[in-house]
Formats: structure tokens, C-alpha cells, sequence
């Protein structure tokens, strides 16, 4: 069938002028380079990305040294041996390009069969005669215009996954970046060549994972992978989880529960503007400034969304192992700090950031802590002094972690009113940080050369323990002065001597 579209019209899409300036520097040279792959895509889906892919029929990585110069960018070898070189623009705009350029295998028809999905098998030649108009013919064998249009994920072949087995997360990640289904065909080669991605280095599969759950609908994708056996290969751990019974108060199983609570966190972190809609949301505290940790990016890690979407996947894969039968209710003690450990393993094996994996075992070790803080009603000072000198930098992400633990327990046997409640004393423990703000760091009453000159005490563990009892009671307001600090230390010698 012959394709809807033949020409794209690059003129309208940011980078079309850093495009005009890399093609004509390449005709200059009596190089015709071909635009391939996502940007032709992006620009057909009104998208904007920020990388140009350029392929040329016999790519030296000295012409494209000499064109960044030129143009004013700095370059970068991505792949000497097999000449993959890449031009890094910061533009007029405030944006910054990335140009990567790569050599054509065979005639530009040939390239397209051997990339991976038709969505990204499609090219124009960048002929500077054309950079007038901005429109290019489009070169599409495989169809994905009208994989586009249908918003389809296709295999350009069923040798895809064999050559790259990374292209196994990459269809996953197309899909829910775009909101695009898996072809069935495609979905069955996924399946038959999951296997194949143990082989895959961790750094590639964290970039594709990472990209995966912080696209919307996290959770549906998640059932996917499952369902193809991807989440097995990647979460082995996880797989332990299947079919481990819970207590009566639970609906699902330990490995259901995992799940559930990814898509509980994804209703809990709606957005603003749709939460009225949701009747369960409106208990639970929300302000643009909560709306903005979330959403946004934490210091060279990935948005803090994304990180509690995966700390509420693996929150309990320590429950089969510390498992035990206590009359007729089973326990799982212990289950969050070894789960921790567990969670430290998994994510360094996928090479996430030191920061990234400190924020998501923080989570996990802590996510029963919201709900033992108060356990006859509202939690004391005390107590939220030490959730947030404990918790730090994720309090508040331990907080909807455990509010998402419990919508993911009882599913749709919840119990308003407890839920109500639960929400209620997350929206105080957040109020009351406001006041504690100055007591979870309190001003310093006294020091340790206080205790050691007035008291005598030496430097050393109990010292530092004493300095932090102070610290707790000026939290919970039973310490304001200097004088009752020393008039504390006082009383707990007398107690230790009286001993």
C-alpha cells in the first residue's frame, strides 16, 4: 500500500535551523546525509526532541570534528570502531542539540530494514536546495507512517531483538512515552527473546527503565512486561513474591500488592487540575510545592515520581523470605530493612546513581514508619521529630509511600473511613513539619564542650547520645532554654549515679 504521507515538513520544528546549518556544512563538503529516525518521527507527532540523528554513506569522524568548530559545538566519539561521532550544540535559544552521526549500511533503504521499529525506519535526504521551503521527500519502506497513524509499535523484523536485546525495554518505553500499543506480533517476538535480556548491560537497561515509569500509565505497563516475561528477567527477586498469601486484611497477594501499589501512586500523585475528579484524593494533602518535588528532577537523579513508583514495586520483596505463621495470621518482621538490602543489590546490578539508590532504599527501609508513629491516634512531637530526622531528604516521599501501601492493601475492600483517617494524620505530620521545621535541626542549647567542661563528660558515643536526647526534647517542647538543657543533663547524671 502506498504510504499517506511522501513529504515532511521539517520548517516548523525547533530544529530545523540547527539542522540547516549541519546539512549545509555537510554540502559543502559533497556529503548528502539523510535525516533518520526520531526526529522525523517526533516532527510527524508534533513532538520536540533535542537529538538529530544524521546518517552518511561513509561517516570519518575528522569532517565531523572540523563541522562542530564550525558550527560552535563541541564533539564527542560515541563509537570509534564503528564510526559513531556525535556534535553536542548549545543554540541561540537557550537549547541545547545534540547532532549524532553515523555511517549508512548499504543504500538508505537497506539502513531503514535493519533499525528497529517502523516508527524510527523512516529518512529524508537533507538536500540544502530544499532548506528553503523545509519541506523533504520522505523515504518510508516499512510503513511507520501508517504505524504512526494507527499508534502502533512494530518490528521493522523478527531479527530485531536478536541483534540488540535492549530494543526489548526500548518497545516498552516507545509505547508508554507515546501512549502507543505493542503489535501483537511484536509483543510475541518480545516474549520469545525476553530471555535475552540478562545479556544487557545494567546502565543500558536502567536508562530504558527509568524512561519506562516515568511515562504515565506505569503500572499497566508493568502487567505488560509481565505478561511477556520481561519483569521476571529484570526483578528475578520480585518473581519470589508471586502467589505469597497475606493477612486477612489484604486483597491481594505479595506480588499483586507490589504492583497495585505502583498504580496507587500513580493516583496519588494525579495531577492538580484532574484531582477533584477523584473522590479518594480528597482527603489527602497536595500543594503545588508537593505537586513540583514529584514532578520534577532531584539533583542528577530521576524525577521523584519515578523513584517512588519503583520504591512502591519492590516496598516488600523481603516478604517471602522473612515470612512466618503466628497461630493463624502470618508475619513478615523485618521484611523493610531487608528489603533495603535487597533493593540495594537490584539497583546497583542495574547501575542506577548513588543518589538514586539512596532515595529509593531510604523509602522502602522507612515505609512502615508513618503508620507506627501514632498508633492510638495522632503522632506525638517526639515522634515526628524522629520520622524526619530518620526519613531526611524523602519524608515526604515515605509518606505517600505508605499511603499508597495502603490503598494497595485493601484494593477494593477499602474502608473509607480508615482511609479517611490515615490521609488525615499524613496531611498533620506534614503540618507539624512546618512547626518543627527549626527542632528537627534545633538550635544548639548546649554543646559538647558544655558537657564535657560543666559535667565532665568525654567525648565519645555517650556524649553524642546525650546531646541528641536534648535535641529530642526541644522537639517535643519540653526543653526551650539553655537552662533547662543543663537542668536535664543534671537529672540524668543524678539518675546514672543514683544507679
Amino acid at each position: 500500500m502506498a504510504p499517506r504521507v511522501t513529504t515532511v515538513n521539517l520548517a516548523n520544528s525547533p530544529g530545523f535551523p540547527v539542522l540547516a546549518r549541519a546539512m549545509t556544512g555537510l554540502a559543502e563538503r559533497g556529503i548528502l546525509a539523510y535525516l533518520v529516525g526520531g526526529f522525523i518521527r517526533d516532527t510527524l507527532l508534533k513532538r520536540h526532541t533535542a537529538d538529530i540523528d544524521l546518517a552518511l554513506p561513509e561517516l570519518e569522524l575528522d569532517t565531523v570534528r572540523l563541522l562542530a568548530d564550525e558550527l560552535g559545538g563541541s564533539f564527542v566519539t560515541l563509537d570509534e570502531f564503528n564510526k559513531i561521532a556525535r556534535i553536542v550544540l548549545p543554540w541561540k535559544d537557550g537549547r541545547t542539540w545534540n547532532l549524532d552521526f553515523s555511517s549508512l549500511r548499504g543504500a538508505i533503504e537497506d539502513d531503514l530494514r535493519e533499525r528497529d521499529f517502523t516508527l524510527n525506519a523512516m529518512a529524508a535526504p537533507c538536500q540544502p536546495s530544499l532548506a528553503g521551503a523545509g519541506v523533504f521527500p520522505l523515504i518510508d519502506p516499512l510503513g511507520g507512517v501508517r504505524d504512526l497513524e494507527d499508534r502502533t509499535v512494530r518490528v521493522v523484523s523478527d531479527r530485531v531483538f536478536g541483534a540488540d536485546p535492549a530494543r526489548l525495554l526500548r518497545a516498552i518505553r516507545f509505547a508508554a512515552e507515546l501512549n502507543f500499543t505493542i503489535e501483537e506480533h511484536t509483543g510475541r517476538l518480545i516474549r520469545q527473546h525476553a530471555h535475552l535480556l540478562k545479556a544487557v548491560a545494567g546502565e543500558r537497561i536502567r536508562v530504558e527503565l527509568i524512561a519506562i515509569i516515568k511515562a504515565p500509565g506505569t503500572y499497566s505497563w508493568l502487567t505488560y512486561m509481565d505478561k511477556v516475561g520481561l519483569l521476571a528477567v529484570l526483578f528475578p527477586e520480585l518473581n519470589e513474591s508471586r502467589n505469597v498469601e497475606q493477612p486477612k486484611e489484604h486483597y491481594w497477594d505479595v506480588f499483586n500488592h507490589s504492583l497495585q501499589t505502583v498504580a496507587a501512586v500513580e493516583r496519588l500523585l494525579t495531577p492538580g487540575p484532574v484531582r477533584s475528579r477523584d473522590e479518594i484524593l480528597s482527603p489527602v494533602p497536595w500543594s503545588a510545592d508537593i505537586e513540583s518535588h514529584f514532578s520534577g528532577p532531584s539533583a542528577g537523579a530521576a524525577p521523584r515520581g519515578a523513584l517512588l513508583k519503583l520504591a512502591g514495586l519492590l516496598h516488600d520483596i523481603a516478604k517471602p523470605r522473612t515470612r512466618t505463621r503466628e497461630g493463624d495470621r502470618w508475619r513478615f518482621l523485618g521484611h523493610a530493612k531487608e528489603g533495603a538490602a535487597t533493593v540495594e543489590t537490584i539497583l546497583q546490578r542495574l547501575r542506577f546513581s548513588r543518589r538514586e539508590i539512596n532515595i529509593v532504599v531510604a523509602e522502602v527501609q522507612h515505609h512502615l514508619r508513618p503508620g507506627q508513629m501514632g498508633p492510638d491516634g495522632l503522632p506525638s512531637r517526639r515522634a515526628i521529630y524522629r520520622f524526619f530526622r530518620d526519613t531526611g531528604e524523602v519524608a515526604l516521599d515515605t509518606l505517600f509511600l505508605s499511603l499508597a501501601d495502603h490503598l494497595a492493601s485493601r484494593g477494593p475492600e477499602l474502608d473509607k473511613h480508615g482511609w479517611e483517617e490515615n490521609a488525615r494524620t499524613v496531611a498533620y505530620i506534614l503540618k507539624e513539619r512546618e512547626k518543627t521545621a527549626s527542632t528537627v535541626s534545633p538550635p544548639k542549647l548546649v554543646d559538647g564542650h558544655d558537657l564535657m567542661r560543666l559535667f565532665g563528660m568525654k567525648p565519645g558515643r555517650e556524649l553524642g547520645g546525650v546531646l541528641e536526647e536534648i535535641r529530642e526534647a526541644q522537639a517535643a517542647g519540653e526543653i526551650t532554654i539553655r537552662e533547662e538543657a543543663l537542668a536535664f543533663v543534671r537529672r540524668k547524671q543524678g539518675l546514672a549515679q543514683g544507679e
